[in-house]
């Protein structure tokens, strides 16, 4: 699970401009580092200028997801994320980040400028690259999961225990229909041999 690219694109007035953008790039060799970044680029901005305003949606392309979220306005949001990292989490990235972006800068700013510095967004590709600390619902569900595993090993070792003690409950019986039996055959035996 990975963030490789986070930007925030101007998509109104055409053609769309990356206001800010950060990435995470360090997965891939020294050398596709660049077409790697010129793709990320191409792809957040194709699908945040493809995005309704008011929508937020993820988009598959290879082994790349792209999550956007567009405000009415015309500015989006993207995160480029691996397949594996959970769609709920980048969809709150996407809108906590041009919450942040849009209280910060105001829309005069944001309609005039071709780049803008959010450092944010670098802090964010840190923060999010483990879903799991950065999201208190999937930190609280891996929490249960955890406590999940201990609860069920605790039931199945007070099950073996179960039929542990049903076991011994089962020998108990044994050996009690035993030692009457062998209670009678002794007074049987002891019956016919009486001493004066």
């Amino acid at each position: 699970m990975k963030v490789f690219h986070l930007s925030v694109v101007r998509t109104t007035p055409t053609p769309s401009v990356p206001l800010a953008t950060a990435s995470d790039l360090s997965s891939f060799s020294f050398f596709q580092r660049g077409s790697i970044q010129e793709f990320m680029n191409f792809f957040a901005t194709t699908v945040a200028e493809r995005t309704q305003d008011g929508q937020r949606q993820g988009v598959d392309q290879d082994n790349y997801v792209a999550y956007v979220y567009r405000q009415p306005g015309g500015l989006s949001s993207v995160a480029v994320t691996d397949k594996e990292y959970p769609a709920r989490v980048a969809l709150s990235l996407v809108a906590k980040i041009l919450d942040e972006f849009t209280k910060e800068f105001n829309a005069e700013r944001i309609a005039s400028a071709d780049k803008i510095a959010f450092p944010a967004l670098d802090d964010y590709v840190r923060k999010y690259q483990d879903p799991k600390q950065a999201d208190n619902i999937m930190r609280v569900q891996q929490e249960l999961d955890e406590t999940k595993v201990v609860l069920h090993k605790t039931i199945e070792g007070i099950l073996e225990r179960g039929e542990k003690l049903e076991s011994l409950v089962d020998r108990s019986n044994q050996l009690s229909d035993q030692s009457k039996m062998f209670y009678k055959t002794a007074k049987k035996t002891n019956a016919c041999c009486i001493v004066m």
